[in-house]
């Protein structure tokens, strides 16, 4: 849980089951998504190990950098602090991402640089999200696609997730263990 962990950026959050207070657009979501700065993307670090320094983080809403600069926002207030406790493999989960408007990579590439030899996966993200981050030439930073799109996530415990998406990973980039 985010909020009993001390790494977390969401450590000692007070989450409620009956105040439904945040918002998309005149939608209201469930008080537990975390409200990591953003007007219209929100998101749940669903697990994050930092012995094998990945996550999984699962988001909700729409992904705006033209308007909101939600990229500028999540790398900022989220994924430089994930960066910082060790973690430089990050599995995304957008099945409730319902849009995506561009605006420019710098930070997308800057995360990717942060990683250096870790990766960011995508996974279950909708065909026309995917179709929006190629078309603005983001996508080079990101893993998808493919097998990974066949992964049912949420039968996996954590680590089955991490492995099956690295295994995935390592063999499209061609790593063989030695």
């Amino acid at each position: 849980m985010a909020a009993d962990d001390q790494q977390s950026p969401f450590f000692g959050t007070e989450y409620s089951e009956f105040e439904f207070n945040q918002s998309i657009y005149d939608h209201l979501i469930h008080p537990q998504w975390d409200n990591f700065g953003s007007q219209t993307l929100f998101l749940k670090v669903l697990y994050a190990d930092y012995e094998q320094s990945f996550c999984i983080i699962e988001m909700i809403g729409e992904w705006n950098d033209t308007l909101y600069n939600d990229i500028s926002i999540l790398k900022r207030n989220l994924i430089d602090e994930l960066i910082y406790s060790g973690i430089n493999k990050f599995i995304i989960i957008g099945e409730n991402v319902l849009n995506f408007h561009a605006s420019d990579d710098s930070y997308y590439e800057e995360w990717f640089d942060d990683v250096e030899d870790g990766w960011i996966a995508l996974l279950n993200f909708r065909s026309h999200v995917l179709d929006e981050f190629v078309t603005e030439g983001i996508h080079q930073y990101f893993l998808y696609g493919g097998s990974m799109e066949e992964i049912r996530w949420r039968t996996l415990l954590p680590n089955q997730l991490f492995e099956g998406v690295e295994s995935l990973v390592e063999n499209r980039l061609g790593f063989k263990e030695i």
